[in-house]
């Protein structure tokens, strides 16, 4: 099972589900729990913060100073998306090096 996470009106996360037939989960309306997200910085880190975001834009220098995992929990929208779950294995975003590994031409 494929299941990609997001929010609904994210328009690269509505390609990524077409594409792959997937589930969208919208962690604004379902955020992610504390092992989601520990599982999530642990596979990418920092880069799961999007600091191109709305929502980070909008943050002071003190929630922006966060670790990401705290952050993400107060902040969902500013995870990076999509993130893609299949079989276990994780991939961040839906660049072209993630269509690949995921088998979409």
């Amino acid at each position: 099972m494929t299941r990609v996470y997001g929010i609904k009106t994210c328009d690269t996360c509505r390609k990524a589900v077409k594409a792959l037939g997937a589930d969208l989960r919208d962690v604004r309306a379902e955020p992610l729990s504390s092992e989601e997200i520990t599982r999530f910085v642990g596979a990418f880190g920092a880069a799961l913060v999007n600091t191109r975001s709305t929502t980070w834009r909008g943050l002071d220098e003190a929630e922006r100073s966060l670790d990401p995992s705290a952050l993400i929990a107060a902040h969902p929208t500013v995870m990076k998306r999509p993130v893609i779950e299949r079989d276990g294995q994780l991939y961040l975003g839906w660049g072209k090096d993630v269509q690949a590994a995921l088998g979409v031409a």
